[in-house]
């Protein structure tokens, strides 16, 4: 989480904890917040969160409006977005009947649950702290005439933001963020994951697609949110106790936007023994078993068997950190 970075005026930080506790104060970072936004730094958190709050309760609550005012953005987006879920559930949910219910955290106006989520979930709950946004959101997904309401419906509205939310317990199939976990400093960032978990059925997932820095974070002052690198986001999911299972790409968005990336975590400890499915864990769960497959392949003894021994390692150890990074 040291990594350094900038925020939209150009100030340059070392490290991000230089960072959180000029902006929030002593005890944001390296932390766990208690999702009340009274944790460490008090005021200056509470502070934090009312800034971005008031920064979208200005903002139309449009397509135009919730995606910054790149509406053209949709289209790919949820493309994008199907292309990934789409495997996503086969893999995880086979071939059950399975009553599927997703979670739409910062939802805005309803855009990613009219537009995918009720493709393929028979209820989504919406959880969105700007109540102008959320409205919209029920008002629209009320009235729509091209889904089938008694089957895939839009059932709870939540006006609550992200670090005050925990999901209902075995509730969902998979949950879905989408850019707007930037809005939660690292504490409470860890704390709402460590909550949400919870809500997760067996074998439900989270789904996170953020924008994505080159390197380190970037901090835009006029929303209070930070834009992580996909480093910094994987140390995080690590100490949420989340694997990642799958990843990909956005295709298609205007090149002076960021990047954005997609992860599908889970919360199953890798499976023991032979499997075609690939065995994801933590990068320093990897090293180790890296490790142990040395010593043991060692144990021969012989300058030849250790030449071998150790390529075999090395090129073990280059596929993991592929997959792993």
């Amino acid at each position: 989480m040291d990594g350094s970075g900038l925020d939209s005026d150009g100030r340059q930080f070392a490290k991000a904890s230089e960072m959180w506790e000029l902006e929030i104060g002593t005890g944001s970072a390296g932390g766990e917040g208690n999702g009340t936004c009274c944790g460490g730094g008090g005021d200056k958190r509470r502070d934090w969160y009312r800034k971005g709050i008031a920064y979208w309760q200005g903002v139309e609550a449009s397509v135009d409006g919730v995606l910054g005012g790149y509406g053209c953005v949709n289209e790919p987006d949820v493309k994008g977005s199907d292309v990934f879920l789409k495997p996503l559930l086969a893999d995880r949910f086979g071939k059950q009947k399975r009553h599927l219910v997703a979670l739409d955290c910062g939802s805005g106006i309803g855009r990613v649950t009219k537009n995918l989520l009720l493709r393929y979930f028979n209820e989504v709950d919406l959880v969105e702290p700007a109540s102008h946004f959320l409205e919209a959101a029920r008002e629209k997904l009320s009235s729509e005439g091209d889904m089938d309401i008694d089957t895939h419906k839009a059932v709870n509205f939540f006006c609550v933001p992200l670090q005050e939310f925990t999901p209902e317990a075995g509730r969902y199939d998979v949950i879905w963020i989408q850019w707007c976990i930037g809005q939660l400093p690292d504490d409470d960032f860890v704390s709402f994951f460590k909550r949400a978990k919870a809500g997760l059925k067996p074998d439900g997932f989270f789904v996170v697609k953020e924008n994505i820095a080159r390197q380190g974070f970037v901090l835009d002052k006029e929303d209070n949110s930070i834009t992580r690198s996909d480093l910094y986001f994987k140390e995080l999911f690590n100490q949420c106790g989340l694997y990642i299972y799958k990843t990909k790409d956005q295709k298609g968005l205007p090149e002076e936007l960021f990047a954005v990336k997609m992860y599908a975590l889970v919360t199953d400890k890798p499976r023991v023994g032979k499997s075609k499915v690939p065995q994801y864990k933590p990068a320093k769960q990897a090293w180790n078993s890296c490790f142990y497959l040395l010593n043991y392949r060692m144990s021969g003894g012989g300058t030849w068997w250790t030449f071998i021994t150790c390529n075999i390692f090395s090129v073990q150890l280059t596929h993991i950190l592929k997959t792993q990074l």
